[in-house]
């Protein structure tokens, strides 16, 4: 088995980034962060504690901020008035407020892509992780697993665009055609989701789906497609997580920058 290790990649970019902070610093600009969430989830809580860790990392402020129905415009308001505030998320899914609180983040804070105006942080993280290994997608046959609005939906964009050969399996669609793919990426959430059965030999997997089950973060592979030897696929810990964090706050800074 062939691994594509987000981490190690998100490692190199980190350390260039902390450079370009302390040149950033050097010239009274100062990138920072404002995180908004309104539930508690686990995984919530593991991707604001990865962006906070990054963050501290680096040199660049993070504030981490819980909203709910009621406060949720006024706070991002806020921050979308506040000059010192360079970058701006909303940590998915929401529970209690309401999706359209994301048109209120400006476009040029709009830093993981949420406002469908450019390519998400996950979805660029994802082609960047699966480019950095090599792998060719032209003349491949690509199929993503969700069409949420962090990964499947701007991913099958990004992809079409490119000229890819791409096809979206969704909720009840018949999984066992995916034997017939080159490359998946799946993303919904539900673990266990693909068996071993439905992948072909050498294919290449981007398991970007999390979900919480019984305190443990899992994603949509079932163990034993991770027995295969023949497969190139992403590690249960460190995969897309951490090069999408650090393509996060790249364009944190590209905002600070301008």
């Amino acid at each position: 088995m062939k691994e594509l290790n987000g981490g190690e990649l998100a490692g190199y970019i980190k350390e260039r980034q902390a450079h370009t902070v302390k040149a950033l610093r050097s010239r009274k600009k100062f990138p920072k962060l404002a995180v908004f969430y309104d539930n508690d989830s686990p995984v919530i809580k593991k991707y604001m504690d990865l962006k906070e860790v990054y963050g501290t990392d680096i040199g660049v402020a993070v504030d981490i901020i819980k909203i709910n129905a009621d406060d949720a415009e006024e706070k991002l308001r806020a921050a979308a008035e506040d000059a010192a505030t360079t970058g701006i998320i909303v940590q998915l899914p929401l529970k209690y407020c309401d999706m359209k609180i994301l048109s209120l983040i400006p476009l040029d804070k709009d830093v993981d892509g949420l406002r469908g105006e450019s390519d998400t942080a996950t979805a660029m993280a994802i082609h960047w992780l699966l480019t950095s290994y090599g792998v060719d997608l032209q003349d491949k046959k690509l199929a993503i697993i969700g069409r949420g609005k962090l990964v499947g939906a701007p991913l099958e964009r990004m992809w079409r665009e490119s000229g890819y050969n791409v096809a979206v399996f969704e909720r009840g669609d018949n999984l066992d055609q995916l034997v017939d793919y080159d490359v998946i990426v799946t993303a919904t959430g539900t673990p266990g989701l693909i068996k071993t059965e439905m992948i072909k030999n050498g294919a290449t997997i981007v398991d970007a789906g999390t979900a919480s089950e019984a305190g443990v973060i899992k994603g949509d592979l079932d163990d034993a497609v991770r027995e295969r030897d023949d497969l190139t696929l992403t590690p249960k810990v460190g995969g897309v997580g951490p090069l999408t964090v650090a393509m996060l706050f790249e364009r944190v800074l590209q905002a600070t920058e301008k």
